[in-house]
C-alpha cells in the first residue's frame, strides 16, 4: 500500500482490456488535438501577422510529446506488465491527464495573449505550475506502479 492506495492486480480480462483502452483513446486524442493546436498555431499567427516567439509554438509538441507519445508508451508497459486495473493506474491516469489539460491549456491563453499584444495576466504561469505538479505527480504514481509491477516479475514464485 503505497499511501492508502492499495494495489490489486487485475483479474478480469474485460477490466484489464477497458484499462488498455483509456491509454489508447487518451494517445488519440492527444494526436488529434496536437494536430489541430499546431494548425491553430500557425494560422493564428499568420492571420495576426505575428513574429515573434509565443507558447503557442510549444503546445503542439507538448500535446503531441506529453499526450500521445507518453499514453503510447503506458500502453506498451500496460500490455507488459498490467499496469491498469489498479487504484495506482487510476490515480496516474487522472493527475497526468490533469496536468496536461491545466498546462496546455495556460499555453493556449499565454500564447493567444501575446499574440493579441495583450497583458498575460499573472495567475497564468502560477496556474501553469499547478499543472506541472499535477504532471509530476502522476508520474511518480506511474514509477512506482511500474516499481511494484517490476519487483514481482524479478521475484521468484513461491
Amino acid at each position: 500500500m503505497v499511501g492508502g492506495l492499495a494495489d490489486k492486480a487485475v483479474t478480469d480480462p474485460w477490466k484489464e482490456s477497458m484499462g488498455m483502452r483509456k491509454s489508447y483513446y487518451a494517445a488519440h486524442v492527444y494526436m488529434i488535438v496536437g494536430v489541430v493546436s499546431g494548425l491553430y498555431y500557425r494560422e493564428f499567427t499568420k492571420a495576426k501577422d505575428f513574429e515573434g516567439d509565443t507558447q503557442l509554438a510549444l503546445m503542439h509538441t507538448h500535446l503531441l510529446a506529453l499526450g500521445m507519445l507518453g499514453f503510447l508508451i503506458v500502453l506498451a508497459l500496460d500490455k507488459q506488465f498490467q499496469l491498469s486495473g489498479t487504484r495506482l493506474f487510476t490515480w496516474f491516469y487522472w493527475f497526468y491527464n490533469a496536468g496536461i489539460a491545466v498546462s496546455v491549456g495556460m499555453m493556449f491563453v499565454h500564447g493567444t495573449e501575446t499574440v493579441l499584444g495583450s497583458h498575460v495576466p499573472t495567475a497564468v504561469p502560477m496556474i501553469a505550475g499547478l499543472g506541472h505538479i499535477l504532471l509530476t505527480v502522476g508520474l511518480i504514481l506511474l514509477f512506482v506502479l511500474l516499481g511494484k509491477r517490476l519487483k514481482e516479475v524479478m521475484e521468484p514464485s513461491t
